[in-house]
């Protein structure tokens, strides 16, 4: 059982990170405290979460029923904690340096068909974008990280998005939408077919899929 002042420290934490907007967070209420099953991070976020809630999203981390079950140190959950496990690496979210974070939301979602999951920052300096199982983590910095001549003449990648299938599909979608490319679409020597896009900001992306994939 955890250590009831460290318990009582990290309920005011995640109440904290709810009241600043905090996307993380907003994933384990919605795991852990039944009432909030079914809402988007954006609902969660907007909707009352009182110190109360904090302290039994905390106790039910720590696998007890609730606050009053955790001071108890009595572990009352009808779940049974799931025993520990070989580490999984479920997937990878590769992040990427921009110069304004609205113009690259607008470039991933406008151009490349993604979706906007949070912006975080005010004004934001941080997002991320998905499209089906692919994320990209987007961060807003003064100046460039990278220069920007190397980064073009080493082919340094920012990011590698695999497909299932479509990649013929989705190249010509994205040279019908005006999209910048470093590199057209082609088959590399070792069998994959591949097409590496230029952002606003010169990241290359490079999308990927089987040479069978179609």
């Amino acid at each position: 059982m955890p250590n009831l002042e460290h318990a009582r420290k990290q309920a005011k934490l995640h109440l904290k990170w709810h009241r600043e907007g905090h996307y993380p967070v907003a994933a384990a209420i919605r795991a852990l405290l039944p009432r909030f099953h079914g809402l988007s991070d954006r609902q969660i976020l907007d909707s009352e979460f009182k110190l109360a809630d904090a302290q039994e999203l905390v106790a039910r981390k720590a696998g007890s029923e609730n606050w009053e079950a955790l001071k108890k140190g009595t572990l009352t959950m009808s779940t049974p904690i799931p025993q520990e496990k070989e580490p999984l690496l479920a997937l990878a979210e590769p992040q990427l340096f921009v110069a304004d974070i609205s113009r690259a939301c607008d470039f991933y979602t406008g151009k490349l068909g993604f979706s906007i999951r949070f912006t975080y920052g005010e004004p934001p300096f941080y997002a991320q974008v998905f499209r089906d199982g692919a994320r990209l983590n987007l961060r807003c910095v003064d100046k460039p990280v990278m220069d920007g001549d190397r980064v073009r003449q080493e082919h340094l990648v920012g990011a590698t998005i695999v497909l299932d299938h479509g990649i013929k599909q989705l190249f010509l979608t994205y040279q019908a939408a005006g999209v910048s490319f470093f590199q057209p679409l082609k088959t590399e020597a070792w069998g994959a077919r591949t097409f590496i896009v230029t952002d606003p900001d010169g990241n290359l992306i490079c999308f990927a899929a089987d040479e069978n994939s179609g």
